[in-house]
């Protein structure tokens, strides 16, 4: 079962708009710099993908922040409904298509044709922060998995980067007092994605993720178990 031990969220804030303040530092920056370039080199430009990602790593820190605010105010609730994974993963990997190309960073999906009973919004949240963190640290490889496993749907995210640390390894539900908050973003990623993933119930079982190195990819694997 979860451990429902009290948010501290002035922590969550202070961690949150340090990461949030670097990213929009670069922001400004690579503003800066297109602004002296021809409007034709902006698509090819590495300071334009730089961009791009810091948008989007700005933008989930922020839903990571209000989730769980919504969490710690006990309103934070998940609507499940039936989807079907191939489509839903594509889709992810489309909206990230752009930023991946501009990396070059080759992608595939590997899942079963099934169907999954979860909160499409919440799941969107943690799998744009995880492949955001995938693009940061793979070398040129993320892979999205979708199988079903022991009455859970299992969506992983694998890189072929260096792997999760070990203190950052996890195998269960992730406690808010077990934070480090000198990783920023990334140790609050995986407490939402923990608790997003607790939210998903069927009878007495509950969602949990499972953060591990190894796979086809030998890098790092990020899975959410939703039953």
């Amino acid at each position: 079962m979860s451990d429902h031990s009290p948010i501290d969220f002035s922590m969550v804030i202070a961690s949150a708009v340090h990461d949030m303040k670097n990213s929009l530092g670069m922001l400004l920056n690579s503003l800066d710099e297109l602004r002296q370039e021809p409007p034709d080199g902006l698509t090819d430009s590495s300071r334009f993908n730089t961009l791009q990602y810091e948008a989007e790593r700005l933008h989930s820190d922020l839903v990571q922040l209000l989730g769980i605010y919504r969490l710690g105010e006990q309103t934070l609730s998940a609507h499940i409904e039936e989807h079907f994974v191939p489509d839903f993963l594509a889709s992810h990997l489309a909206r990230h298509q752009p930023l991946l190309s501009g990396h070059n960073i080759t992608y595939d999906i590997v899942a079963d044709d099934i169907n999954g009973y979860f909160d499409d919004d919440l799941l969107t949240g943690v799998l744009n922060n995880t492949i955001n963190n995938a693009i940061r640290y793979t070398r040129d490889r993320i892979r999205l998995t979708a199988i079903e496993r022991d009455g859970y749907l299992v969506i992983g995210v694998e890189d072929n980067g260096q792997g999760y640390p070990e203190h950052m390894q996890k195998d269960g539900p992730v406690s808010f007092k077990s934070l480090d908050f000198n990783s920023g973003s990334t140790s609050l990623g995986l407490f939402f994605a923990s608790s997003v993933a607790s939210l998903h119930r069927n009878d007495d079982r509950e969602g949990f993720i499972r953060v591990h190195n190894g796979g086809e990819l030998a890098g790092g694997i990020f899975e959410i178990w939703l039953p």
